[in-house]
């Protein structure tokens, strides 16, 4: 009886390892479709890489949501594009630099974007066309611990979400 069940099993297994063997798994295809997003460099990206059809970053002082003279010339030159791109929709994102506590960081990153969404929307820009998010602390761009990388992170970014 043993020698009945031993046959068919070694039938199995051998079937098995030839099917195995012979079978190829296809390589994944590679998309060769261009993406339309990332072609334009100047239509994908945010003004931190300098990539966001010419919108620019703004900074801060230490502890403030409010605009010097240079922050507030750049956001009138923001809302001009915008006014140029009627179909543009961005995102501004609130930052800060590393000193604080994450809540406080968070919520002064959403009232920096915040101010800058208003400031935009009072030069013309339908406020529907704009999000804000708020990354306190979370994602500076200068890692230093001195007064030059702390001015560096305190920023409002704006990011192209639809074009």
């Amino acid at each position: 009886m043993k020698k009945l069940l031993v046959l068919p099993l070694a039938l199995l297994v051998t079937g098995t390892l030839t099917l195995s063997a012979c079978s190829k798994k296809k390589a994944p295809e590679e998309n060769t479709l261009p993406n339309a997003a990332l072609a334009d460099e100047n239509l994908s990206g945010d003004s931190d890489n300098g990539k966001a059809m010419g919108l620019q970053t703004i900074h801060f002082p230490l502890d403030s949501f409010t605009f010097d003279s240079e922050a507030k010339g750049i956001l009138k030159s923001n809302a001009q594009i915008l006014k140029d791109k009627p179909t543009v929709k961005i995102q501004i994102e609130g930052h800060c630099d590393n000193r604080g506590g994450i809540q406080y960081n968070v919520a002064l990153g959403e009232k920096r974007a915040n101010a800058a969404k208003k400031f935009i929307a009072d030069n013309g820009i339908n406020g529907d066309r704009i999000t804000v998010i708020s990354f306190g602390k979370e994602k500076p761009i200068a890692t230093g611990d001195d007064e030059a990388s702390y001015a560096k992170n305190r920023r409002d970014n704006f990011v192209v979400t639809a074009h």
